[in-house]
C-alpha cells in the first residue's frame, strides 16, 4: 500500500545535525520529574527518545511515515476549528471527517464533525515526541507555531467547549499535547496555556469520573453525549502536576479516578470489564498506574495489574487484540468466538495498541516481569505493524478484522481517533524497545535498533542486528568507551521452548535461560563484545476461547499465521501443525487443508488487500 509520503521532502525537512545532540538531553515525561512530587521511583525507567535509534525495518518505516505526515500537515487546517469558534480569521481548508465543526448525525450514522478538533493535541504530542527522537528544527518550529496558534484561540471560559459533545475526551488530548510540547521542545507558553485551559474546562466536567452507565442515567441531549471519558483524565493530570508542581492538578486527578465503579472492584479481583468501552477502559489503567507512582496508592496498582490480567485471560484474541465492536464481553460465554461471525470490527488497532503499549510499559517498569514485554510484542507484530499508513486526506486504518473471512479496509470517515494515537505510538516504539535499571539495561523488543547511554563518564551502547520475527536469531553488539561491569537483561519469550540458546562471544551462558523471564548476564563488558540469542519458534495452536475449542489460530513464535483465501479453511490438527515455511523473506507458511488444498498462512503485518482468516476450523 503506497504511503503517499515524499521521502526526500521529509528527510530534507528533518535534517538537523546540531539538533540531535540537543535532543539527546530530552528525557521522557516521567524521567525528568522532581522526585519530591512522586511517591514511587519505578525500578525500571525508559531511555530518552533520542537515546534509541530504530534501524531499517517496519517500526522505523511507520515512525518516519507518521512524522512526515504530520510535519507536512498545514497549520491553518489544524487550527481552523479553534479559530472559527474564537471568531478569528480561519484560513485554510477544512480538515474534514471527525475533525470539523458540523455535520454529525447520530440518526444518519454520519460522523462528519463528530468531535471538532479532537486529535489536535495528539498531533502536537506526536510531533513533540518525534522531535525528541530526531532533533528536527522544522518539527520544533511547527510545534511552537501550533501551541501559540491554539493559545490565541483560548479565552478564559474556553467557549470552544460550550455544548461540546465530549469535553473530557478532547481536553485530555490537548493536555497531553501541551505537556509534551513543554517537556520535549521546551515550549515557553505550553504550560501556561495548559493551566488556563484546565481551570476553564472544569465548568464543562462533572463532579467526578462518570461511568458510561452513570452518564446514560443523567439527562443528555442524545446518546453521543454519554460517550465522554472522564475516567482517563488522571494520567495526564498527574503528569501535569509532576511538570509544574501545582497541587490543583494532583487534586483534580484524584477527583477523576474512577474508584467507585471501576478501580475499587478491580483492586478486589472483581471483573467489571464486561460491556464497557474497550479502549478507553484499558487507557484508564494508565491513570491507575500514575496514581500509584504519584500517590503511592497500592490499591490502584492492584487494580491495574488485576485489570490487565483479566484483559489478557478473558478478552484477548491470539493476536493480542481485544474488544470486538469496541466492547468487552462476558467471560465464559464464547463471546470472542461468536464475534467472528458477527463483526468485522474486531480490534480498534492504533488506539488499542497505543493503550496496550502504555499500560504494559508502566507495569513492566514497576514489576520487571517479562510477560508484559511478551504482551507488547504480540500486539506489535500481529496488529499495529499491519496497519496501513494515514493518508494525506486523513483516510485512516481503524479496525483489525478477525472475522471468519476478513479483509483490511479503510475507515469510512477521515481523521478519526486512530489518526491521533498512531503517530504517538510510532514515536513510542523508541521507549518500548529498551529500559534502564540501576544495574544495567533491559532488551525488551527484538528489532533492528541501537541504544546509547553514559555512565561514570563513559559512553556505552547496544546495537541489535536481526531479521526477527521472520528469523529466530538476534545478535547484540556492545560498544564501550572503557570496560564496564553491568547486567544485560534479555527477554526470553514464554513461547520459546524448548531450550533457547544465549551466548556471549560465542560461549553459551552458564546460567539457566528460562522462557517467560529476562535472562540476566552480569559481565564486565568491553567494546566489541557480542551477545547472540537463538529462540526456538515451534508451531502451536491457540483456540479463540474455551467455548470454541476447534476454532484455532496457527501461531509461530510471536506471529499469528492467517489463512489467505476467500473462505475459512478446515484442517486436520496434525496437518496444520506440520505446516512448512515457504519463504523466510515473506513469512509465509504452507499448510494442507482437510480437502487437500495447499493454503498460504501469512502474518498480518505483510497482508495487504487479500482476504484471510485469522482463525481456521479444525476437523472434528
Amino acid at each position: 500500500m503506497p504511503s503517499g509520503v515524499d521521502r526526500r521532502t521529509f528527510l530534507k525537512a528533518t535534517s538537523a545535525s546540531a539538533a540531535g545532540a540537543c535532543a539527546a538531553s530530552i528525557l521522557p515525561a516521567w524521567a525528568a520529574t522532581d522526585k519530591s512530587l512522586v511517591a514511587v521511583s519505578t525500578p525500571l525507567t525508559t531511555f530518552a527518545y533520542a537515546d534509541v535509534q530504530l534501524l531499517d525495518g517496519p517500526m522505523k518505516r511507520q515512525f518516519e511515515e507518521n512524522h512526515s505526515r504530520f510535519l507536512n500537515l498545514d497549520d491553518d487546517r489544524m487550527l481552523k476549528v479553534f479559530r472559527q469558534v474564537a471568531g478569528l480569521a480561519a484560513p485554510g481548508e477544512d480538515m474534514g471527517g471527525w475533525y470539523d465543526l458540523t455535520g454529525f448525525s447520530l440518526e444518519g450514522n454520519d460522523f462528519h464533525g463528530f468531535i471538532a478538533g479532537l486529535t489536535f493535541g495528539q498531533y502536537v504530542s506526536a510531533l513533540a515526541r518525534a522531535y525528541a527522537v530526531t532533533g528536527s528544527e522544522p518539527t520544533k518550529a511547527k510545534i511552537h507555531r501550533l501551541v501559540k496558534g491554539y493559545g490565541e484561540t483560548l479565552d478564559p471560559k474556553a467557549k470552544f467547549f460550550v455544548d461540546y459533545r465530549l469535553p473530557a475526551y478532547t481536553y485530555d488530548k490537548l493536555s497531553c499535547g501541551l505537556i509534551d510540547a513543554h517537556e520535549y521542545t521546551h515550549d515557553p507558553m505550553a504550560m501556561d496555556i495548559h493551566e488556563k485551559l484546565t481551570r476553564a474546562i472544569v465548568a464543562y466536567l462533572p463532579e467526578k469520573a462518570l461511568s458510561r452507565a452513570e452518564m446514560r442515567s443523567r439527562p443528555h441531549k442524545d446518546t453521543s453525549y454519554t460517550w465522554d471519558e472522564t475516567y482517563t483524565l488522571p494520567e495526564n493530570l498527574f503528569l501535569a502536576y509532576q511538570r509544574s508542581g501545582k497541587s490543583f492538578y494532583r487534586d483534580m486527578a484524584k477527583k477523576f479516578l474512577e474508584d467507585d465503579t471501576y478501580f475499587d472492584p478491580l483492586s478486589q479481583g472483581n471483573n467489571v470489564l464486561p460491556f464497557e468501552h474497550a479502549y478507553s477502559h484499558v487507557n484508564a489503567f494508565s491513570s491507575a498506574m500514575q496514581a500509584y507512582i504519584t500517590l503511592g496508592s497500592e490499591k490502584h496498582l492492584r487494580a491495574a495489574k488485576n485489570g490487565f490480567d483479566m484483559l489478557v485471560k478473558t478478552q484477548s484474541f491470539a493476536t493480542g487484540g481485544w474488544g470486538p465492536n469496541e466492547a468487552f464481553g462476558e467471560p465464559g460465554t464464547g463471546q470472542l468466538g461468536n464475534s467472528l461471525t458477527t463483526t468485522h470490527a474486531s480490534f480498534e488497532t492504533p488506539c488499542g495498541a497505543y493503550g496496550h503499549f502504555k499500560i504494559t510499559r508502566y507495569l513492566l517498569r514497576v514489576t520487571k516481569d517479562a510477560r508484559y514485554g511478551d504482551s507488547i510484542e504480540r500486539v506489535l507484530y500481529n496488529t499495529i505493524l499491519g496497519a496501513w499508513p494515514i493518508q494525506a486526506d486523513g483516510t485512516s486504518f481503524y479496525y483489525s478484522d478477525y472475522a471468519t473471512t476478513g479483509k483490511k479496509v479503510w475507515y469510512g470517515q477521515k481523521w478519526p481517533c486512530c489518526s491521533g494515537t498512531f503517530p504517538q505510538l510510532a514515536a513510542d516504539y523508541h521507549i518500548s524497545t529498551y529500559l534502564r535499571a540501576a544495574d544495567g539495561v533491559y532488551v525488551n523488543l527484538f528489532t533492528p535498533s541501537s541504544v546509547q547511554w553514559t555512565d561514570g563518564g563513559g559512553r556505552y551502547g547496544l546495537k541489535q542486528e536481526t531479521k526477527y520475527p521472520f528469523d529466530n536469531k538476534i545478535q547484540i553488539q556492545v560498544s564501550a568507551s572503557a570496560p564496564k561491569e553491568f547486567t544485560l537483561y534479555v527477554c526470553i519469550l514464554a513461547w520459546a521452548t524448548p531450550n533457547p540458546v544465549l551466548m556471549v562471544n560465542g560461549r553459551r551462558v552458564s546460567s539457566e535461560v528460562q522462557p517467560g523471564t529476562f535472562a540476566s548476564i552480569r559481565n564486565t563488558w568491553k567494546d566489541g563484545d557480542r551477545v547472540e540469542l537463538e529462540l526456538p519458534m515451534p508451531l502451536r495452536l491457540e483456540a479463540v476461547d474455551a467455548n470454541h475449542p476447534d476454532i484455532v489460530a496457527l501461531v509461530q513464535g510471536p506471529l499469528v499465521l492467517m489463512a489467505v483465501g476467500e473462505s475459512q479453511p478446515t484442517f486436520e490438527r496434525n496437518a496444520l501443525l506440520q505446516a512448512r515455511a515457504a519463504s523466510d523473506a515473506t513469512g509465509d507458511w504452507l499448510a494442507s487443508s482437510a480437502d487437500g488444498r495447499s493454503i498460504t498462512m501469512r502474518p498480518f503485518m505483510v497482508i495487504d488487500k487479500e482476504s484471510y482468516s485469522t482463525y481456521v476450523q479444525l476437523k472434528s
